[in-house]
């Protein structure tokens, strides 16, 4: 998540084996974190100033990240429902960053932007004229009395999509379910893409009737938030399917505990914190996420710990740190945390950042807060759901296929087989700009 790693001059593999103590201290724009808005933006940086004739010099941008893989986290979803195997869809994140950009394999441990630096968990110092900060944000597994304990016995029932070790777990037990209860969990509060935690459940429910045993499992969707989805367009379409198909609804509960051997999951009241606890038989959790721990109390984040930035320029909101940009989950961008939101929020970051270092001032670019969720309803469909500030929808196809709201095919292969191609052979190089595809926004 949060790391780096570096590179001296050359070619890319020896470039990336190359001793962290060759490598300078002091860079022109340092980006933390390799994750989906951590690589594109940082590409997508290089590439604004070579548009404006004003290449920078190799290794001047550097991505801090010590991570060894780069995962599609959007593809667990797929891996859960049994449509791709989960190593498909990770990459050795070395071979993702291209020569140019330096490669920092350390965490970041503390940031000091009165000095325009941050240090790493070995205890470097790393300097720099602008800090874009995309770490993303953390899932916290912890939080729910015995979820980790019962994530690693594999009889247990308890899965999740929300981790590369367990998503093919997911699909094991969905599978294996011949009869009973199956409850799919999701958290009051900010996670990773809001629709994904009953996009896995539309596409058990969807197994189960494909394969003669509907009848036999009860599947519930209890979740802290009080409806379906935020955007009520979509809410409200969601609520008539999961009426249609006979699956139960609760909401303002959140899981605070897991008793896998009674089979058990206790949930907590929003409204009054009391308990309730459920019998299950397959028990699919969305665990309670936040912000990055090395975050938390940071000089450049709000209260909560997202890095607190202008929600139209993505500058931090301190003049101060008028050098600091954020983007992706890290920040505090009110909207959804997903790779789609991530395609309209890099050519802004990038614009305003290049025009801040040429021009001492942003530019013209404004995030309007678009965002994206392809909710599988079952195989061989979607509902894609695009929004932006305000929860008003902003659909792409709409005046050529019709009402988002209705799950269809096209958009079902979009998730399942153009996105994934897209991500690793666009996304990832800075190519690729959600509805506007490979064509860069422009900005007045």
């Amino acid at each position: 998540m949060f790391a780096a790693r570096r590179a001296i001059h050359r070619p890319a593999t020896a470039l990336r084996r190359a001793s962290t103590d060759a490598a300078p201290d002091k860079y022109k724009i340092v980006v933390l974190g390799g994750g989906s808005a951590g690589l594109s933006v940082a590409q997508q940086i290089s590439n604004r100033f070579a548009a404006a004739g004003k290449s920078l010099n190799a290794h001047d941008i550097a991505i801090v990240d010590a991570a060894e893989y780069h995962h599609y986290q959007p593809g667990w979803t797929l891996v859960g429902a049994g449509l791709r195997h989960k190593a498909d869809l990770r990459r050795p994140l070395a071979d993702l960053i291209p020569p140019h950009i330096a490669h920092v394999p350390e965490n970041v441990a503390s940031f000091d932007p009165a000095r325009s630096a941050v240090t790493t968990t070995a205890g470097r110092t790393l300097a720099y004229d602008a800090l874009v900060v995309a770490p993303g944000l953390q899932v916290n597994f912890d939080a729910i009395a015995g979820l980790s304990k019962a994530l690693a016995d594999p009889a247990s029932g308890v899965s999740t999509i929300y981790s590369y070790s367990t998503a093919d777990k997911v699909w094991h037990d969905i599978d294996a379910l011949r009869g009973g209860r199956a409850i799919f969990t999701q958290p009051q509060g900010v996670i990773k893409c809001a629709g994904a935690p009953q996009k896995i459940m539309w596409m058990a429910w969807d197994r189960y009737r494909r394969t003669g045993r509907g009848d036999q499992i009860k599947i519930d969707f209890i979740s802290g938030m009080p409806t379906m989805f935020s955007v009520k367009k979509y809410s409200d379409a969601l609520d008539a399917l999961r009426v249609a198909r006979g699956v139960g609804g609760a909401f303002g509960r959140n899981l605070v505990a897991v008793d896998a051997a009674r089979r058990t999951a206790t949930f907590a009241n929003v409204a009054d914190g009391t308990t309730i606890t459920e019998d299950y038989t397959l028990l699919h959790v969305t665990p309670p996420m936040g912000p990055l721990d090395v975050l938390k109390g940071a000089p450049i984040a709000d209260a909560a710990g997202w890095v607190a930035v202008d929600p139209g320029t993505l500058q931090h909101v301190k003049p101060e740190y008028a050098n600091v940009f954020a983007l992706g989950d890290a920040s505090s961008l009110p909207t959804s945390k997903t790779a789609a939101a991530v395609t309209q929020q890099a050519p802004v970051l990038a614009e305003n950042l290049f025009h801040f270092l040429d021009a001492g001032a942003v530019g013209l670019a404004r995030y309007d807060g678009y965002t994206s969720c392809p909710l599988l309803t079952g195989y061989g469909e979607l509902m894609l759901a695009e929004f932006k500030y305000g929860l008003e929808p902003a659909e792409t196809f709409a005046g050529y296929i019709g009402d988002q709201a209705t799950p269809r095919r096209v958009f079902y292969h979009l998730k399942k087989d153009f996105f994934p191609w897209a991500y690793f052979n666009f996304y990832v190089k800075g190519k690729w700009f959600g509805p506007s595809g490979l064509q860069r926004p422009r900005f007045a």
